[in-house]
């Protein structure tokens, strides 16, 4: 056992049993790289990841590959959700160097941290085009020895150009409508108009993406004289095409709910199986937008699947969401083995005959349609994989629709949904038996913010959704009393990052903070408890103090105080995790239209001309801050619902409360006031004092710039209003 077993990381801790000789990422390990002149191999990923687990049983869990490690190399393995910091700063150089990136991710680097060589997945021997790794090995010890100054040489001309690396520059003004034209044009181009999707296999959800497009829509919508952009009228049926085609394919989990990570080819398939948490609070968030944007529930009922997945699967005992669950698994005809080998998409791959045999007693044809409805072939569906395990394999998507089954099988369509559903049932029960995949249970702060926001917005949305309520004020509590330390410094408080089993670590980073204060302005405008909102100002204020870059705009990723992670970046994309400033730009226009403070109006404002190149430029690769964007020139407004009081006025709110609900209100914040007292919020929000019931009525009141109109009680006049 080596010095990972003491750790508190899933990932980690899989490796404390390799005879690697890993150190976890600190000062012993560079220590002993700077007395005995080795150089570090670092390896960095996350337990869920399925090449991280092929290079481990490989590489780390074979002793002739150890020993040369041993030998040679300082190993340090680092889990990546932990440290997003040194990530970062490798996969940069990793990315600059190889023309790509990914886990499991490897790199070489000096003893004083500088990398000078790296890749991603190394193969034990040569094969597939890539080189072996005991052959890499035995290489850069050799240089290592023979020309040491080389590599130093080397590693700090690498050091010096990626901290010279140049951003897009700023802009004097913030960009115009004529930005968002132009990346909504971009997006168009790249649409798959036969599949959905952007570009060609493989295809990753990013919902942010859709996010900008659904908001471009209605910008356009309530600015009439746009209209006549073909472009921008395309917009919301881009990300509603693109929305339907990963719930109906086989990235859906149809059986127990929830999205794998991203489809390998470009139909929506095959998926690559894991499931991790951001995925699901980004991608039920785009399909609530989705529904009020279509008004089809077909969207709002994948969004609901989704959470109670979540709420079933990955929630802790005390409330918080647990991170990811692993995309491999132990096949059940080898469960009983000695010592089975996990491969990958195991749990949810199924044969014709285990269909069959499920439901050979049933009388309603449920074996047919079930294998009509998923594309279950008797020799199986799914493509051939260099392993061959997928062979005979059926991965699960929807293959006919309700009215195809019915026409073939003479049933009604509602018999035909009927019988589905109880067989899914039944088919989540005989999977349940098999050996599940890895559940990674640390909680991270970043993912858990995003999942809060979904909640919230879902108890908003759907109907009956205070059981979403619920959820998110469990997560939000759980983070307040095990996350977050108020006294713990005299500049504001401290926030962490992990907890996972008692113990809590690792300062927060500038993700955690915005993602956080997302979910909490998502939670208040459901449940108007002034505590959320203070929260989220407060953490909004610590986060300026150790991340906003007062030269440039926008805010830092790390605070730059460690001195063992060699750049302090700030991110510039918007990928399968938006960037922090452009999380936090939404979060302030929020912020700035229910708390007055003009240095956040200013910060929104020199962010925006910070990225204002890149928006004008290639805003495809930041569609949350062209959403903002989008939100900033459509102006936001409030509407707040009064319904303190019981019986037919707090019936006449929920009617009030049911028609936004229906409606598609992207620049729109919303509050509930049911509460009896309301001192405290109404010191918060002065702009809502005296805001009362009607002549005993319920009664909605719409604000624009903290001035309100008159309110009004009916939902004709609501309508009128919100039009």
């Amino acid at each position: 056992m080596n010095r990972l077993s003491g750790e508190h990381s899933p990932y980690l801790l899989q490796h404390a049993d390799n005879p690697v000789d890993w150190f976890p990422w600190g000062e012993e390990a560079f220590t002993k790289a700077r007395n005995e002149n080795k150089p570090i191999f670092l390896s960095i990923g996350y337990s869920t990841c399925h090449w991280c687990h092929v290079m481990a049983h490989e590489s780390f869990e074979n002793a002739d590959v150890a020993s040369v490690l041993n030998a040679s190399f300082v190993p340090i393995k680092l889990d990546r959700e932990e440290r997003p910091d040194v990530d970062r700063v490798y996969m940069t150089f990793v990315q600059a160097t190889t023309g790509s990136g990914g886990w499991p991710m490897s790199v070489w680097l000096t003893p004083d941290l500088k990398p000078f060589y790296g890749g991603t997945y190394f193969p034990p021997s040569s094969r597939w085009g890539r080189p072996g790794f005991v052959d890499i090995l035995g290489e850069i010890a050799r240089v290592w020895q023979a020309e040491p100054q080389k590599v130093q040489t080397s590693a700090e001309s690498l050091t010096a150009q990626l901290r010279g690396v140049e951003r897009v520059g700023a802009t004097t003004t913030v960009p115009g409508a004529a930005a968002l034209d132009k990346i909504t044009a971009d997006f168009r181009n790249m649409f798959d108009h036969v599949n959905g999707g952007f570009g060609s296999a493989p295809k990753f959800p990013r919902p942010s993406e859709l996010l900008f497009l659904l908001r471009v829509w209605a910008l356009n919508l309530a600015n009439r004289a746009n209209l006549a952009n073909p472009v921008n009228n395309d917009a919301r049926d881009m990300a509603l095409v693109t929305l339907r085609a990963m719930a109906l394919g086989g990235m859906r989990d149809h059986i127990g709910g929830g999205f794998h990570r991203y489809s390998v080819d470009e139909q929506w398939r095959v998926p690559h199986f894991e499931k991790m948490l951001y995925d699901q609070a980004q991608l039920t968030i785009a399909l609530l937008e989705a529904t009020q944007a279509s008004g089809d529930p077909f969207y709002a009922d994948v969004a609901e699947d989704t959470l109670q997945y979540v709420m079933r699967e990955m929630t802790d005992a005390a409330g918080g969401f647990f991170s990811a669950e692993d995309a491999d698994s132990v096949p059940p005809e080898h469960a009983n083995e000695p010592h089975p080998h996990a491969t990958e998409g195991a749990f949810y791959l199924w044969t014709a005959d285990e269909v069959d045999a499920l439901f050979k007693e049933d009388l309603n044809n449920a074996a047919a349609i079930v294998k009509a409805r998923f594309g279950i072939e008797p020799t199986g569906n799914a493509p051939a994989d260099p392993q061959q395990e997928f062979v005979g394999k059926n991965l699960l998507y929807t293959a006919q629709s309700i009215e195809q089954i019915a026409r073939h099988t003479g049933k009604a369509p509602d018999e035909v949904e009927r019988v589905l559903a109880s067989t899914r049932l039944k088919m989540f029960e005989a999977r349940g038996s098999r050996p599940r995949p890895h559940l990674d249970d640390k909680v991270l702060t970043a993912w858990n913010g995003l999942m809060i926001a979904a909640f919230a917005r879902a108890s908003r949305v759907v109907a009956n959704g205070s059981r979403y309520l619920d959820a998110a004020r469990r997560a939000a509590s759980f983070l307040r009393d095990r996350m977050w330390n108020a006294t713990s410094s005299t500049s504001g408080g401290t926030l962490l990052r992990r907890y996972r089993r008692g113990e809590a670590s690792i300062e927060a980073y500038a993700e955690d903070y915005a993602y956080l204060i997302y979910g909490l302005l998502e939670l208040f405008q459901t449940d108007a408890d002034v505590r959320w909102l203070e929260w989220a100002e407060t953490l909004q204020r610590r986060q300026d103090d150790l991340f906003w870059d007062e030269v440039d705009g926008g805010w830092f990723s790390t605070t730059g105080r460690d001195k063992n992670v060699l750049l302090r970046m700030k991110e510039d994309y918007d990928g399968a995790e938006p960037t922090a400033s452009s999380v936090s730009v939404n979060n302030l226009l929020t912020l700035t239209h229910l708390v007055h403070e003009p240095q956040w109006e200013e910060r929104i404002e020199k962010t925006f001309r910070h990225f204002g190149s890149r928006l004008e430029q290639i805003g495809r690769a930041v569609p949350l801050m062209a959403a903002a964007l989008a939100t900033s020139i459509a102006g936001l407004r409030q509407v707040i619902v009064v319904s303190e009081e019981a019986g037919q006025a707090g019936r006449a709110g929920e009617e009030l409360r049911e028609t936004i609900r229906q409606r598609y209100l992207p620049f729109t914040i919303s509050l509930n006031l049911d509460r009896a007292d309301r001192g405290a919020l109404e010191r918060k929000l002065p702009f809502v004092a005296g805001m009362r019931a009607v002549d005993g009525k319920a009664a909605a009141y719409v604000c624009r710039d903290f001035t309100c109109h008159a309110p009004v009680t009916d939902l004709a006049a609501l309508e009128k209003e919100l039009a």
